[in-house]
């Protein structure tokens, strides 16, 4: 089974994980996948009813928050001591292949091929830091290992060089610059206030 994967830590991105689901959906993506939603335990009932009512499979999971202050701050976004919270899909071993998605992203045609990807983990160039991937969009084949790896990562004091799951993931995946199986052309996540050339 393989799965796209998004994640729901706050209400307002369920708004985003309805929209995705709805283009996946139209694009033919998900016919034979499941469509999940992490969702933590402050999501309502009523946020989680509107979810389970698009045939989205709804994972609930606790909240892993990044205790990088300093560096969340530099960046200018503290909201996303929430985001380590993505550690949990290598925790789905009932899949064979996930796409993770996040919830502000929209596929403008059929990404199926992601799926084709052999590394473990492959995902694509950061706009603003090449030497890094963007974790924003990734291919990753869950493991109980990398879950554990993960998380106990997450928990030292090398954790994350920018206090959010991008730093994190980009210091586990630390082969990633390096190898171009693991490289996703920069077209899988492009940022639409950015210039390139």
């Amino acid at each position: 089974m393989e799965a796209f994967i998004t994640l729901v830590a706050t209400e307002p991105y369920a708004a985003g994980a309805l929209v995705l689901n709805h283009q996946l959906r139209k694009l033919g993506s998900v016919n034979n996948r499941d469509f999940v939603c992490l969702v933590t335990p402050n999501i309502s009932d009523h946020v989680l009813d509107l979810l389970s009512k698009q045939q989205i499979t709804i994972i609930k999971v606790d909240t892993l928050r990044s205790s990088n202050y300093d560096n969340l701050k530099l960046l200018g976004r503290p909201d996303l001591d929430i985001t380590f919270t993505k550690i949990h899909l290598w925790n789905l071993t009932q899949y064979s292949k996930v796409v993770f998605l996040d919830a502000d992203t929209y596929p403008l045609k059929r990404i199926d091929e992601l799926f084709n990807v052999e590394a473990t983990f492959a995902a694509a160039p950061d706009a603003g830091w090449p030497d890094c991937f963007n974790s924003g969009v990734f291919v990753a084949t869950p493991s109980k290992t990398t879950y554990s790896e993960l998380l106990s990562l997450a928990a030292s004091e090398k954790g994350s060089f920018d206090g959010g799951d991008q730093g994190l993931l980009n210091t586990y995946f630390d082969s990633w610059s390096t190898s171009p199986a693991q490289r996703l052309p920069f077209t899988y996540n492009t940022t639409p206030t950015t210039q390139y050339g």
